[in-house]
C-alpha cells in the first residue's frame, strides 16, 4: 500500500513537470509566483436626468441614474449646502426627494456607486428648478392627521382641478401609501378630480399609514402645476364590521372577529327600499336635520318629514344611514317601515355611535335593490380584478409581499405603493 502511494505521487509530478516550456500563468516573467490582483473593474456611474446645468427643472423632480455598483446613495443639497432626504423607488428607476424642491433654486446632486469590495466612483449634476408658475392647483384629502380609521376606508385625494386622463399615470406615480404592517394596494381614478387607494383586503387592524401626494411642483396638465405636497399621517383601528341581513332583520356588530352585539333592524318599506351593498361609514354626527324636502318630497305631503335625528351615521350620498328611530322601535326586527335607512332604537344607536370609526363597513343583504356604484364609498363593492381597472398604471401583481418604502400603486413611500 505503501509503496504503491508513493509511485502515484512520482507519476503525478512526473506528468507535471512534462506539461511543456510555458510557466503557469500564475507566474511573472522572473520565474517567481505573481503576487499582483489584476485591477478592479470601475464603478460605472450615470444620471440620465436632470442634465448636468439644466434649468427650469419642475420642483417635482426626481434624480434618475444607473450604476453597475453593487450599492449606491444620492446626496441632494441645495445652493446653501442645505441636504434634501429621500429615498429610491421600489423598481430603483428613480430616487425621489422626500419633499418638493422649492422653486428657481440651484440643487446639486452626487450619486455614489460602491462594488462589492468597496470601491466606491461618484458622478456630480447641478441643476436649477424653474420659477413659481402662474396656473397651480393643490391637493386636499377628507382624512386628518392622526385620525383612526375604520378597516375599510379608503384613501381619498381630490385635486382643485381635473387631471387629464393622459397625465394620470404621471400623477398617480407621485401618489405614495406606505402601510406598517405592508399590504398590497391600487389607486382608482374614481372620476376627474379624485382618486381612491384601497388594499386588496381590508386594513389590518392597528395598521399605521403615511400618504404623500407629491404633487407639488408637478405638471398636471393645462400648464397648471401642483403647488404643494400633502401628506398625512394616520392609523386604523380594530376591525369593526356591521353585517345586516334583510331576511333576519337583524344587524350583527363584530370587534376583531368577536361578536358584540346583536341588533333588530328595521329598514326601508317597499316604496323607499334600502339598498344592499359594501358600504363603509362616510360621516357620523350626534344629530342632523333630516328633511324629505332635500330629495324633492315635500315636508307637508304624505311622505314627507322633517326630523331631528339622534347618531346619524351616513352610507350614502342619497341619504341613507343607520340611525336612531324610536318611534320604529316596535317594527324592528320584524318589518320594514323606513324611508330607506336602517333604523335601530334609541338605545342601540348611541352604543353603536360610541363603538365606529369613520371607514367602518358596512355589509347590507336581501334588500329589493342593489347600491349604485359610487353612491358612496362603495370601493369595496366590486371585486379586486374589477378594482385594479381603475388603476392609470397597469397592475403588476407583487411578486412577493408587499414591502414598506414609496409606492405607486397602492401602499405609501417611493417604495411603497402607486399601481
Amino acid at each position: 500500500m505503501t509503496l504503491g502511494a508513493a509511485a502515484l505521487a512520482t507519476a503525478v509530478l512526473l506528468t507535471a513537470a512534462g506539461c511543456g516550456g510555458d510557466k503557469p500563468k500564475w507566474y511573472g516573467a522572473d520565474g517567481k509566483p505573481n503576487t499582483e490582483t489584476p485591477a478592479e473593474a470601475p464603478v460605472n456611474v450615470a444620471v440620465t436626468a436632470p442634465a448636468e446645468g439644466a434649468t427650469n427643472v419642475p420642483a417635482a423632480t426626481e434624480i434618475a441614474y444607473t450604476t453597475d455598483g453593487a450599492t449606491s446613495t444620492v446626496e441632494l443639497t441645495d445652493a446653501a449646502g442645505n441636504k434634501i432626504d429621500g429615498a429610491l423607488r421600489a423598481d430603483k428607476s428613480s430616487w425621489v426627494p422626500g419633499k418638493m424642491l422649492t422653486w428657481g433654486t440651484q440643487y446639486t446632486a452626487k450619486i455614489t456607486g460602491t462594488s462589492a469590495s468597496g470601491k466606491s466612483e461618484s458622478k456630480t449634476v447641478t441643476f436649477t428648478t424653474m420659477a413659481k408658475p402662474g396656473s397651480t392647483g393643490k391637493a386636499s384629502t377628507v382624512i386628518g392627521d392622526n385620525q383612526t380609521l375604520g378597516v375599510g376606508m379608503p384613501i381619498i385625494v381630490s385635486f382643485s382641478n381635473d387631471i387629464a386622463k393622459d397625465q394620470r399615470a404621471n400623477v398617480q406615480k407621485r401618489l405614495f401609501v406606505t402601510s406598517n404592517p405592508p399590504q398590497e394596494g391600487i389607486w382608482y381614478w374614481w372620476n376627474n378630480k379624485e382618486v381612491h387607494f384601497r388594499p386588496k383586503e381590508y386594513w389590518q387592524a392597528g395598521t399605521t399609514l403615511s400618504v404623500r401626494a407629491a404633487i407639488g411642483g408637478l405638471l398636471m396638465g393645462n400648464n397648471r402645476y401642483g403647488s404643494q405636497d400633502l401628506t398625512i399621517n394616520t392609523k386604523v383601528g380594530s376591525r369593526i364590521i356591521m353585517e345586516a341581513d334583510n331576511a333576519t332583520k337583524q344587524m350583527t356588530v363584530t370587534k376583531d372577529g368577536q361578536l358584540l352585539r346583536t341588533i333588530p333592524v328595521s329598514f326601508g318599506k317597499k316604496a323607499t327600499p334600502s339598498a344592499s351593498g359594501n358600504f363603509v361609514i362616510m360621516i357620523k354626527n350626534e344629530w342632523e336635520w333630516f328633511d324629505s324636502a332635500s330629495f324633492g318630497v315635500p315636508n307637508d305631503s304624505a311622505d314627507g318629514y322633517r326630523t331631528k335625528v339622534y347618531y346619524p351615521q351616513r352610507i350614502t350620498w342619497d341619504g341613507e344611514y343607520i340611525h336612531s328611530a324610536p318611534w320604529s322601535e316596535g317594527d324592528q326586527g320584524r318589518r320594514n317601515v323606513s324611508h330607506g335607512c336602517t333604523n335601530i332604537s334609541a338605545a342601540n344607536a348611541q352604543w353603536l355611535y360610541g363603538v365606529t370609526q369613520i371607514g367602518d363597513p358596512v355589509i347590507i343583504k336581501g334588500t329589493e335593490e342593489h347600491v349604485k356604484w359610487q353612491n358612496g364609498w362603495t370601493d369595496w363593492d366590486i371585486t379586486w380584478t374589477e378594482y385594479v381597472k381603475g388603476s392609470a398604471i397597469p397592475y403588476v401583481p407583487p411578486a412577493v409581499a408587499p414591502s414598506a418604502g414609496p409606492s405607486t400603486s397602492g401602499s405609501a413611500s417611493p417604495s411603497a405603493s402607486t399601481n
